[in-house]
């Protein structure tokens, strides 16, 4: 008999389920428009270029004099695949430039090399996907980008791997904190309303099977995706919490 009851009570909300879907009347687990407009609202997400690789002496490269020598220095030329800029000022910016790397390998080993800006590049807001054009050549070399959060914390995430021909957009996710203390932190409610965090470079471990005589590498057009949200809805005339 309690059998017979607990079916007939489960056929009664199937049912009721049912007759609410044919009335449009949402159920439980539709989506509420209202919920995601309310999330949606609180994003502003912009893709930006924030370096082009077009000014000499921007750029440097380094490895240990125990490995080999290395030296970069900027190239004509432009990924073909690669998409417009984003729209920005009102004079376009120039891209005609790449910045190529060339490594001379003492001898075959366990050998790193890095790729850094002059001055770490600071990015605005809350960064999403970093990415950039690597021309790879190939060999299955990785490569890891290496950027600093709020508190100038040095972190390192994983791009990929470089054994590709030709161009290729690479991109990483920047994982979020968890709570504001730990992880890559780029915003803090104690310590000012201006998120962000800075890029500094790339390192590139090298596979030791093939880390021998001459390796080429080439890089154009470091781009964030980032959540200007805090910087587009603030108050021009709003106060600054620095005195």
């Amino acid at each position: 008999m309690k059998k017979i009851l607990a079916i007939l009570i489960c056929f009664m909300v199937v049912w009721a389920a049912a007759a609410q879907q044919q009335n449009g009347q949402a159920s439980l687990t539709d989506a509420d428009p209202q919920a995601i407009g309310a999330d949606s609202a609180r994003s502003a997400l912009r893709e930006v270029s924030v370096d082009l690789f077009e000014r000499e002496g921007s750029w440097v490269t380094s490895i240990s004099s125990d490995n080999g020598i290395i030296t970069g220095r900027l190239f004509d030329g432009i990924p073909t695949a690669k998409p417009p800029l984003p729209p920005g000022g009102d004079v376009a910016p120039q891209d005609t430039k790449v910045f190529g790397v060339k490594v001379e390998f003492f001898r075959r080993g366990i050998n790193s090399f890095f790729v850094k800006a002059v001055q770490p590049i600071p990015v605005e807001g809350v960064t999403k996907t970093v990415s950039v054009w690597v021309a790879g050549r190939n060999q299955s070399h990785t490569i890891t980008l290496l950027l600093r959060d709020y508190f100038l914390r040095e972190y390192e995430v994983f791009v990929g791997d470089l054994a590709f021909l030709g161009w290729k957009k690479l991109t990483v996710t920047i994982p979020p904190s968890p709570d504001g203390e730990r992880g890559i932190v780029q915003s803090s409610a104690y310590y000012g309303d201006r998120p962000g965090l800075s890029i500094v470079g790339f390192r590139i471990d090298c596979n030791p099977m093939q880390a021998r005589g001459a390796y080429y590498i080439y890089f154009d057009d470091l781009r964030v995706v980032t959540d200007l949200y805090d910087y587009e809805n603030q108050e021009p005339d709003a106060m600054m919490d620095n005195w």
